[in-house]
């Protein structure tokens, strides 16, 4: 009789099974088996919050697969990740087996481990506990408000504010201090200021450089010296005079290391020092937590990476006190462990901060089985944790006044030494935004003693302006999120990806800028839910979801609390018009759209008719810029502002269009142009075949985030050249290819397609991501022979209603609750046979079963987009996909169309 333990991840089933031995059967869930469904009435306010789980073929499947194991064992261990979302799993993983009948006379227990060595795995089995039910109402609580707010707040913004997407009550307050921030800059006017520096000899000889501090005995704020004149009258009084040493003031100062990393600080670090995104560094301690193949044996080599937590287990701290004292010697190693304890109100996520479950495995001895992405974040994880058991850093820092004759002319040098490296020897933290003055923590002064005469060497005067606040990069927007206690750490990744997928926000050099359609949402969300995108009101709430988990909060008690207001909130804009709207939103976004030229003209004028006035409009597709003087003049742009980078992600292209350069190979022109369906390059205009035909020039769309400003032709000329090889899969000896189909960039192996990551580059992806890709892959199908009949081959395949079978233009849909991996030729045969239909043979899409009543497939371009999760490039045609790259492509609307819609839509 064996146990059975239910992990999460088949990588991370594989090696506790090592750890556990044949007394143990260890089982993935794959992540959560069932989830609220993505309709309306799954949480009912009106039935004390009852709500509805549904569970898709793959939850069902493997909550059957544990089931069936389970069946004679002892004892079930559910040993899913050690935060909230873990503790879910395991409560919806009982709760399905429970309502199977499968747990009569087994124990249930629940463990956790922080980190998956053999050590901590056999810890965790000895010391089982309950399933925490604080947390697993704290679950329920988040999980029934983020549906409730985004199923109530995104159809009022579909109906009042077309072109619109969603509303998400976290995600929405992230993309208000985004906006916030650039409306600050853009109101922004810098400030003239001057200073004046000299450069002085010390008796040796040494030159060292001096600010001017005071001037005719008063003390020089930011802004004494405003202008030129009065920046030139300073350096001549500096001129004048001969200055000498009127104090010299040193002092110790010591600098402590930081904590080991949280979430967020990981997050944090990780984009400032390596350039990752948010979602790529967690994917990427996922990979370290799981772990690694070193010796034959899959080791994890970070501790669990979703935390809010700084301390160290007391073992940890220890041997790397030992390894600091081996490795830098006893300078290095403070007197006693450091104990850092979290800011957080409410730690309820793992514990421990983030550390290498073993110091001894160092970043230069792993680092052959790791790739370089893994490699940089473990060496940081790794030097972060060594560092905060390291001693401060000692600093003498230096400050020296300089005086005239007169002491109403004084200059002032400042400098640091660094007395004992400490923790500087290992690691140094970096910062988002550099500030003025930090250079002097380098910065070296001579020896100088009060008395002491010095020589003027040089006097410059320099010009200064003021900078606006510098826009959120996702370091520092998540740096913000948390002081603010706007969400949690183990959010923040998925809401910054939201923004991008919503097309809300744009990354452009590692900074975000809201779009045009973020800004509308935003104003919208203000003028008329205004408590709900407030920082302060989703920050208490997030104190109260605490207390849930704390086990000090009712969580129906909490949400009926929120709803009242909220539901209150919506029912308000029932009557709201569309003009209520545009006037809240041309009131707000006025100053943004229609800048005050430099000519001093007036913004609003109309170009073509010279005497309407331009304001927002709201038509079926979204919001645009028109003429007040409609229908007489039918003046209309898009939604953005004129000479601004542009919208959709790439630069706006005065006339639609910009050339690259030429391409050697060809001589023809490289153009970037805006197409109907966004940015594309081309080549060339086309020519004729021999009979005459207009034939297409190639064409490639441009990947999200790719700006046309900064596209070069080195670059264009790749993208034309896609598909590319990638290189030869190692097991399946199969060609991988990276290309860009209908629903963006892709890699492929045979008839396996994969979505790359927004983090990913389809220019420069390499073979270990593209495997990554492709292993994390849903097959598309699978051929189980030739027809008895005719030879054909049978095929069961994946269609947008389910999985099929299909001999030829025969389909028939598998029943409910069958698999695609478990049916026969011989059923495939008679399934087909009994209950079979044709496919049309012209308008449905290639290989796609009719719907479930008997009516013909939908057309191709009449298919519903895919969410995001689904393969870019997983098309029932992948070849058709393939011939069109670039939507750009598609053929224009008819004229009256064109004209019907340019009023409506003309973003």
């Amino acid at each position: 009789m064996t146990d059975v333990v239910v992990v999460e991840s088949p990588a991370k089933a594989k090696t506790i099974n090592k750890y556990l031995g044949d007394d143990y059967t260890v089982l993935a869930s794959f992540g959560h088996v069932r989830d609220l469904p993505a309709k309306d009435g799954s949480v009912r306010p009106d039935e004390d919050f009852a709500m509805d789980w549904e569970s898709e073929d793959r939850g069902q499947k493997q909550v059957a697969a544990i089931a069936k194991a389970v069946k004679g064992a002892r004892r079930l261990f559910l040993a899913t990740d050690p935060d909230r979302e873990g503790e879910a799993i395991s409560w919806h993983v009982r709760e399905m087996l429970g309502r199977m009948g499968a747990l009569k006379g087994v124990e249930v227990h629940r463990i956790t481990f922080n980190e998956i060595t053999k050590r901590a795995v056999q810890h965790a089995i000895a010391h089982p506990r309950d399933l925490d039910t604080p947390l697993i109402e704290a679950y329920l609580a988040r999980r029934a408000l983020d549906y409730l707010v985004g199923f109530t707040l995104s159809p009022v913004l579909w109906r009042k504010l077309p072109g619109s997407r969603s509303a998400g009550r976290v995600q929405s307050v992230a993309l208000r201090l985004i906006c916030e921030r650039e409306a600050e800059i853009e109101v922004f006017r810098p400030r003239e200021y001057w200073s004046v520096e000299a450069r002085f000899a010390s008796p040796a000889g040494a030159t060292f450089g001096a600010r001017l501090t005071h001037l005719d005995g008063k003390r020089l704020d930011q802004f004494d010296l405003p202008d030129e004149a009065s920046a030139m009258r300073a350096k001549a009084a500096v001129e004048a005079g001969a200055f000498s040493v009127a104090s010299v003031e040193k002092r110790r100062v010591r600098r402590n290391p930081p904590p080991p990393f949280t979430t967020s600080t990981l997050q944090q670090e990780s984009s400032r020092k390596l350039g990752f995104g948010a979602q790529a560094t967690m994917r990427l301690a996922q990979q370290l937590y799981e772990g690694v193949e070193i010796g034959g044996e899959t080791v994890g080599l970070i501790t669990y990476m979703r935390t809010d937590g700084v301390q160290m287990a007391r073992e940890a701290m220890f041997a790397i006190r030992d390894h600091v004292k081996e490795a830098f010697g006893a300078d290095y190693v403070p007197g006693a462990p450091r104990e850092y304890s979290s800011k957080a109100k409410n730690a309820q996520e793992a514990h421990e901060a983030v550390r290498p479950t073993d110091v001894a495995r160092t970043p230069e001895e792993v680092a052959r089985y790791l790739n370089p992405e893994q490699r940089r974040l473990y060496e940081l994880v790794w030097k972060r944790a060594v560092a905060s058991q390291m001693q401060s850093a000692e600093l003498d820092q230096t400050t020296v006044d300089l005086a005239d004759a007169t002491g109403k002319v004084r200059l002032r040098a400042t400098g640091s030494v660094i007395a004992f490296d400490g923790f500087l020897k290992l690691y140094r933290e970096d910062v988002d935004d550099a500030v003025a003055g930090d250079e002097e923590d380098t910065r070296v002064l001579p020896p100088l003693a009060e008395g002491d005469a010095t020589e003027r060497r040089s006097v410059e005067a320099s010009q200064h302006f003021t900078q606006p606040p510098p826009r959120y990069s996702e370091a520092s927007l998540v740096k913000k999120m948390e002081e603010l206690g706007i969400g949690r750490p183990s959010t923040y990744a998925s809401i910054l990806q939201t923004l991008q997928d919503r097309e809300y926000v744009r990354l452009d050099k590692r900074r975000f800028i809201p779009e045009d359609r973020g800004r509308l949402v935003t104003a919208f969300l203000t003028s008329f839910f205004e408590r709900y995108v407030d920082t302060g009101f989703t920050a208490g709430l997030e104190e109260r979801l605490d207390d849930i988990s704390g086990g000090r909060a009712q969580w129906k008690a909490v949400m009926r609390d929120f709803w009242e207001d909220f539901s209150r909130a919506v029912g308000a804009t029932r009557d709201l018009t569309i003009s209520d709207v545009i006037d809240a939103l041309d009131e707000d976004l006025g100053p943004h759209f229609f800048p005050q030229p430099a000519d001093g003209g007036d913004p609003r004028g109309c170009p073509a008719c010279h005497a309407g006035r331009l304001g927002l409009k709201l038509g079926r597709y979204g919001a645009f810029i028109g003429c007040s003087n409609y229908p007489t003049c039918q003046y209309t742009r898009k939604l953005s502002v004129p000479g601004a980078n542009g919208e959709e992600g790439g630069g706006e292209l005065a006339d639609g269009m910009k050339e690259l350069g030429t391409d050697p190979a060809t001589g023809e022109p490289v153009t970037v142009r805006r197409g109907p369906y966004g940015l594309y390059v081309q080549r060339g205009e086309g020519g004729e075949d021999a009979k005459g035909k207009k034939l297409k020039p190639p064409r490639a769309s441009l990947p999200r985030g790719m700006d046309a400003e900064s596209l070069t032709l080195e670059r264009a000329l790749a993208l034309l050249a896609l598909p590319r090889i990638i290189g030869v899969h190692p097991e399946t000896h199969e060609e991988m290819l990276a290309g860009i189909g209908r629903f963006g960039p892709y890699v492929k192996m045979a008839q396996t397609y994969k979505s790359l990551d927004p983090d990913d580059d389809v220019l420069t992806i390499g073979a270990n991501r593209a495997i990554a890709l492709l292993a994390e892959a849903k097959p598309r199908g699978r051929a189980l022979g030739n027809h008895p009949k005719d030879g054909a081959p049978v095929e069961i395949r994946r269609g947008r209603f389910g999985p099929f079978a299909q001999h030829g233009t025969r389909v028939a849909s598998l029943p409910r609750g069958v698999q695609m991996e478990d049916i026969t030729l011989d059923e495939a045969v008679a399934l087909l046979a009994e209950k079979g239909k044709e496919l049309k043979p012209k308008g449905a899409p290639k290989g796609a079963p009719k719907g479930a009543k008997g009516k013909a497939a939908p057309k191709a371009k009449a298919a519903p987009k895919r969410k995001a999760a689904e393969p870019a490039a997983a098309e029932a045609n992948p070849a058709a996909a393939k011939k069109t790259p670039a939507r750009p492509a598609a053929k224009k609307a008819a004229p009256a169309k064109k004209a019907a819609a340019t009023r409506k839509a003309a973003g």
